[in-house]
């Protein structure tokens, strides 16, 4: 088992043969994370590591039980590459699975959240059909994870105001 706590405090990353789980708390209720999740124009604003060279370029989110989603990464649209994939379950505020279609591997994504006191613990799992998988997938994503998780705190610094209704 592979475990590292990153340069980033909060941001935990393991792994197995199989699985990538990384866990964070933000110090944001749920129904915000949750929000900046699934919500196209908040997703868009954190998802991509600015250390990349590529930037968030589309994000259509159908957020629901059998609704899809394609994300397309780049530096622009002529130097492009899609990620997609459909909801499997979307419990608002508390769970989202989905699958990662592209790269014809049966790789499942699960986020958890899970609010305490006006915190979110998250717990990001994705399980791969191979370890060969995984390791292709992970590259690039050990840094990436944390620095991702490190600008949804940036973001919801500045959400809990404005965002969200119970």
């Amino acid at each position: 088992m592979y475990k590292k706590a990153s340069e980033f405090a909060r941001t935990m990353v393991e792994r197995t043969d199989r699985e990538l789980v990384v866990t964070r708390t933000f110090d944001a209720p749920a129904r915000i994370v949750f929000e900046a999740w699934t919500k196209p124009e908040l997703f868009m604003r954190w998802w991509a590591p600015r250390s990349g060279s590529m930037s968030l370029l589309s994000c259509d989110m159908d957020v629901r039980t059998g609704g899809k989603y394609r994300l397309e990464f780049g530096r622009d649209a002529s130097n492009s590459m899609a990620f997609f994939g459909k909801y499997l379950e979307v419990i608002p505020q508390s769970r989202l699975v989905w699958t990662n279609d592209e790269g014809g591997e049966d790789t499942v994504t699960t986020v958890t959240f899970d609010e305490t006191g006006g915190k979110t613990l998250l717990v990001f799992r994705e399980l791969y059909s191979s370890k060969e998988a995984l390791d292709e997938a992970f590259v690039g994503m050990e840094g990436g994870m944390p620095e991702q998780l490190d600008q949804l705190d940036e973001l919801l610094s500045t959400l809990e105001v404005g965002v969200a209704t119970p």
